[in-house]
């Protein structure tokens, strides 16, 4: 029994001695951990610092979304009923000072703060400016009794030009993240990190505090040029305003796009669509008046397809509306045509047949062929307006389907398609933005191609494209066969203004040599010289392009419609040596006859014969007097913008005013050069500016001063080199284009 007792006790000290030694080993590993918990028992408090998202700027440094600090009202109820000398002397004065400088139903306040007294947060008010709660915050300061209010900080995703260049920017959700565009292609990029300020109290029960500062997301660069953009989108909701509603309630056309593009960087200077929507209020309806309804549905497949119904939405629609199907159509606006949307490309891909045929060598400059209508392939009949031998030049200008078809059985279907892999179609450009769309499933595989496959892909139907394929595609046969990587950003610099990261140019591969790329440039002259494409030349300008026209597709029959239509116009500014290539897209237009691709060729020279100028592309070509009453009206139009005082104001004094400024307002000090207006505060014009009564010289375009100098017509700014300097002594308007 004794033996046992011993045992027993030796087994228990020697337990205990391991314990100890183990309670020895743990504190004095995990000694701060614990010393961590024992100080957040006596007291501890912790506050979120809150990061800045980056701002996104057009290529001048005009901000296009930006952050402002805002501010919680947070009511703490347990520090309000604080009672010193059995009396709650803070209770009164701060829920006074609340009434005054707030607007809240102080009776729901005060009915909180008595039935919740060891609350310490309840927020009544949200995303609050600094003028606003600055009141609060003085009376805090003179009276030492107002206590149990403080204010969180948080940022909040503003966009000072309302709708401007919506599809490249996109928008962030609630909790700050991109959707759509630049906003969610470079989301991880604008965003930062979180800091925090910590709270303790020591040993001696004496306050510590450590703050963890935050970090600021990164700015964005990119290449749009807000004015080239406010151009570009003024011009396609003229275009909505001419045939809105003319033969069918509804917009002007299904969705119109363009984009333009500088040749030889693959720079993006502008893309826009309509309809559009106010990126400072993405959910308002109204923004979706005028487009067709869509419908969610589950196709054979089992996957959900969006399709659309007859119905044009208008308030009673909306009204209407559940929840899941406003935000199905929500969805369908804020997607960007120009990268996201797939359509028959038409005859804007005849230069690529004829280029591919060129490389390969089946034709020559010199080749001819003869076109009597209609030919027959595969037992089916296919028509052609043209008529007559036409060369190589001829069969791009008029258009010819016949030399097409002719020129494609020459390649045959393997090489075919092995040029349109060439020049990316069914592939993605990689340009960064988010939603563009995949286009593998909507071109051939020489194995799935027969006859009238290869035929009507010759002339651009019975294969989809986006916008950005074809004219990343197009600029690359103009620019002596260099196939840049699209690009919305051209640089990355932190919150100190120091660059990060430089994106250059990207030359991808070479489609075709500059051989065939300088006959490409040729024939497509001779389109705006004598072909289809007339109605686009800008007057001054040597323009290159191609025309186009589709038939679309009932997405309810699967058959091809022949009163529906796509029409457009690529091309390129100057025809011999391009700087930019511009692509208008008009899907379905709201006319009777809707296969003129006359429409897509006046709205480009419309948007051209502001963009030029502006570019400092100069004119080599004469201007007839027509030509010149037609420019000096367009520039009597953008004066009497420049200049106008808007109705209902005082000029004497229109402080605050922002009407004719950008959609969305423009911002205080702001313009889309990157500077501060001067003169004319707030009205949205300029007041006798004295550069606006020089004469404009015939063969630049440009105002002589009376120095002999040369000034932007448009603008006002000086001329040196060929390039526009700034000078402080001019005032510039943010709404210089509409």
């Amino acid at each position: 029994m004794q033996k046992k007792l011993v045992v027993l006790y030796a087994f228990v000290l020697l337990a205990f001695i391991g314990l100890s030694v183990r309670l020895v080993w743990i504190t004095r590993k995990n000694e701060t951990n614990y010393q961590k918990q024992v100080l957040s028992q006596q007291g501890y408090s912790s506050t979120v610092i809150p990061y800045r998202r980056g701002n996104i700027v057009d290529a001048k440094g005009t901000r296009l979304a930006t952050s402002e600090k805002v501010y919680n009202l947070v009511i703490d109820a347990k520090v309000m009923n604080t009672e010193v000398k059995g009396k709650t002397p803070y209770l009164e004065p701060t829920l006074q000072a609340l009434g005054e400088n707030f607007d809240l139903d102080m009776a729901q306040i005060r009915e909180h703060v008595n039935t919740n007294k060891k609350s310490s947060w309840y927020v009544p008010l949200r995303r609050l400016t600094y003028e606003e709660i600055s009141g609060f915050k003085q009376a805090q300061e003179e009276n030492s009794d107002i206590r149990g209010v403080w204010f969180e900080e948080e940022y909040k995703r503003i966009y000072p030009y309302g709708s401007l260049a919506a599809d490249v920017v996109g928008f962030t959700t609630t909790d700050g993240q991109g959707s759509y565009g630049l906003e969610e292609y470079y989301n991880d990029v604008l965003n930062g990190i979180n800091g925090r300020e910590y709270g303790y109290l020591n040993d001696d029960l004496a306050m510590e505090r450590t703050v963890k500062s935050a970090v600021d997301g990164y700015d964005i660069h990119s290449t749009i040029d807000a004015n080239l953009q406010m151009i570009v989108e003024k011009n396609l909701r003229k275009f909505n305003d001419e045939y809105q509603n003319n033969v069918r309630t509804g917009n002007g056309a299904e969705n119109v796009g363009c984009i333009i593009m500088r040749t030889n960087t693959g720079e993006i200077l502008a893309m826009a669509s309509y309809p559009t929507y106010d990126l400072n209020d993405t959910r308002n309806p109204e923004a979706m008046y005028g487009t067709r309804m869509v419908e969610q549905v589950t196709n054979a497949n089992g996957y959900y397809e969006i399709k659309k119904t007859n119905t044009i939405i208008d308030e009673n629609v909306v009204a209407a509306m559940d929840e899941k199907q406003m935000y199905v159509n929500l969805d369908y606006l804020w997607k960007n045509f120009c990268i996201t949307d797939t359509y028959e490309p038409g005859s804007t891909a005849k230069p690529f047949t004829v280029a591919a045929a060129l490389e390969q060598g089946v034709v020559s400059p010199n080749t001819t062929f003869e076109c009597t209508g209609v030919m027959e392939v595969g037992g089916y009949p296919i028509k052609c307006h043209a008529r007559g031998t036409m060369s190589l030049e001829n069969s791009i200008a008029t258009s010819c389907n016949v030399t097409m078809m002719k020129i494609a059985q020459l390649m045959g279907k393997e090489y075919f398609c092995k040029f349109q892999n060439i020049f990316n179609f069914g592939l993605r450009t990689n340009i960064d933005l988010a939603g563009e769309a995949r286009t593998a499933s909507l071109i051939y595989k020489p194995e799935d191609m027969g006859p009238t496959d290869l035929a009507t892909n010759s002339f651009g139907q019975n294969f989809n494209v986006t916008m950005i394929e074809m004219i990343t595609g197009f600029c690359s046969l103009v620019n002596g066969g260099y196939y840049y990587e699209p690009h919305v950003v051209d640089k990355i610099t932190n919150a100190s203004g120091a660059t990060v990261k430089n994106i250059e140019p990207r030359v991808l591969k070479q489609t075709v040599s500059e051989s065939t790329s300088a006959l490409i440039r040729q024939y497509c002259k001779a389109v705006v010289d004598y072909g289809t494409g007339t109605t686009a030349k800008p007057p001054g300008y040597a323009l290159g392009g191609k025309t186009g026209t589709a038939e679309t597709i009932d997405p309810m029959t699967n058959k091809r419609s022949e009163k529906e239509y796509v029409v457009s116009f690529i091309g390129c500014v100057p025809a011999d040596d391009p700087e930019i290539a511009i692509y208008v897209v008009v899907d379905r237009l709201n006319a009777e006859k809707q296969d003129n691709a006359r429409v897509a060729t006046v709205l480009s020279r419309s948007i051209l014969m502001e963009a030029l100028p502006y570019l400092n592309i100069f004119m080599t070509e004469p201007v007839s007097e027509a030509e010149q009453a037609e420019l000096d009206a367009l520039q009597q139009e953008i004066t009497g913008q420049y200049t106008q005082t808007p109705e209902g104001t005082d000029p004497e004094n229109s402080e605050g005013d922002t009407s004719g400024a950008p959609e969305g307002g423009s911002p205080e000090g702001s313009n889309p050069e990157g500077g501060s207006p001067e003169g004319g505060e707030g009205t949205g014009g300029v007041q006798n500016a004295p550069w606006m009564e020089y004469p404009i010289d015939p063969e630049t375009g440009y105002r002589v001063g009376p120095d002999d100098r040369y000034y932007d017509a448009q603008t006002g700014i000086p001329i040196e080199g060929g390039e526009s300097v700034p000078n402080p002594d001019i005032p510039v308007n943010p709404n210089l284009t509409g």
